[in-house]
């Protein structure tokens, strides 16, 4: 299985087109890396596959989402779910009034209410912490465990792929290592992980192909290793390549990125 996203573009209020033309594609079998700086346009690609659009006032102009090449209907959310599509937000979004149990239950709800508690068991499972905490209400969790929530609350629904925005933001080096190593766990698990990180020597050290996406347009797409090895990509999103020896290298450290020739 594939889900896939053919030449989308995404217009906000009818006048600012963020996504221009972007196609990607996830395995069931695998983690996908999308690159980016803020303001590259990767969140509202995210928000064009999982029917989150018309929120902000934004809309699809062309081109569609599929899985295994047949269209996903992208105009709801709640269909994007059922269609086995799950999203976690930047910012976690977690309801902090809600206990952790009800807040994971919130993500069952296109599901059917049987096997909820085998649904439960396996998240406690995985996130052992989230178990030990159920009852206790959702704001008074660490960042991380907010994060391990919103990831548990996305994997009630059973879904065949999970979009991740940001995982790893703001959280400490520690937890997010940890949150490293769940995302391999859940591909391990079957399902397929579209990771969208700035974070990007975490997000190639596990991933399996990756896409660069600047200005609203897709200007890398390779396997991960050789992203990894790739010149431009380890001086402007690792900081290990030309220029990041001195402070007088600097200075030369902004030259002009090939694929911008």
């Amino acid at each position: 299985m594939t889900l896939a996203v053919h030449n989308i573009e995404v217009v906000y209020e009818d006048v600012m087109l963020v996504v221009k033309g972007a196609s990607i594609r996830i395995p069931r079998d695998g983690i996908v890396a999308l690159l980016g700086a803020n303001g590259a346009g990767k969140t509202s690609l995210l928000r064009a596959m999982t029917g989150l659009l018309n929120v902000h006032r934004g809309k699809i102009s062309r081109g569609h989402v599929s899985i295994d090449e047949r269209p996903v209907d992208v105009r709801s959310a709640p269909d994007v779910v059922r269609a086995g599509i799950s999203q976690v937000m930047e910012g976690r979004r977690v309801f902090v009034e809600f206990t952790v149990e009800e807040n994971l239950r919130v993500g069952a709800y296109t599901r059917s209410r049987a096997g909820i508690a085998e649904k439960l068991d396996r998240v406690y499972t995985m996130f052992p912490i989230l178990g030990d905490r159920k009852a206790q209400r959702a704001g008074y969790l660490s960042g991380g465990e907010q994060q391990m929530l919103a990831i548990g609350r996305a994997l009630m629904a059973e879904p065949h792929y999970i979009l991740l925005d940001e995982p790893s933001l703001g959280l400490a080096p520690q937890i997010v290592e940890q949150i490293r190593d769940l995302i391999v766990d859940i591909r391990s698990s079957g399902t397929g992980v579209l990771l969208v990180e700035q974070n990007a020597a975490m997000a190639l050290s596990i991933a399996d192909h990756g896409y660069v996406m600047e200005n609203g347009k897709i200007v890398m797409d390779a396997p991960a290793q050789a992203l990894r090895e790739d010149d431009d990509i380890r001086e402007f999103y690792l900081g290990t390549g030309v220029g990041a020896g001195s402070l007088r290298d600097v200075k030369h450290y902004k030259r002009r990125k090939r694929w911008l020739s």
